[in-house]
């Protein structure tokens, strides 16, 4: 059902990615060629990343919409897991291979983007684990028909 806790769960890990288009990954104190150009490293420098949180933030929102089918809902929970959990890698993998190529003086500090797939990661998982508590109840239910 749509006012169940775990709608609230997948609310907010679908706000938690498209949040990403809004904030950075990291800032540097000055300008650089590549991903620091803009001295910001977000979601929009890299067409992966914007593929990867604009899939994880659809799926989250079509998955509240899918409550009658809670098989395909945990399933689709876990691919949004592996999204949460690939958006970081993917991230910082262009960032360790352009650093590489960067100034040595250059200094990185993390932004709120780094944190909000773990924020996305835990509330999909805690909306997975709502998700089985249903399924487990509508079972026993069904078993004293």
């Amino acid at each position: 059902m749509l006012q169940r806790i775990q709608s609230i769960f997948l609310l907010v890990s679908g706000a938690a990615f498209f949040l990403l288009f809004t904030v950075s990954f990291a800032t540097s104190n000055k300008v650089e060629s590549g991903i620091f150009a803009d001295q910001a490293y977000s979601i929009t420098d890299n067409p992966i990343l914007i593929g990867l949180a604009g899939l994880g933030g659809a799926l989250a929102l079509f998955n509240i919409f899918n409550y009658r089918n809670r098989d395909l809902q945990l399933r689709l929970g876990y691919l949004i897991i592996v999204l949460c959990i690939l958006l970081p890698l993917v991230a910082g993998l262009l960032l360790f291979t352009q650093y590489s190529k960067m100034a040595s003086d250059l200094i990185i500090d993390d932004g709120l983007g780094i944190y909000l797939p773990i924020l996305a990661l835990i509330t999909t998982i805690l909306a997975i684990r709502f998700i089985k508590k249903d399924d487990k109840l509508v079972r026993s239910s069904d078993r004293l028909r």
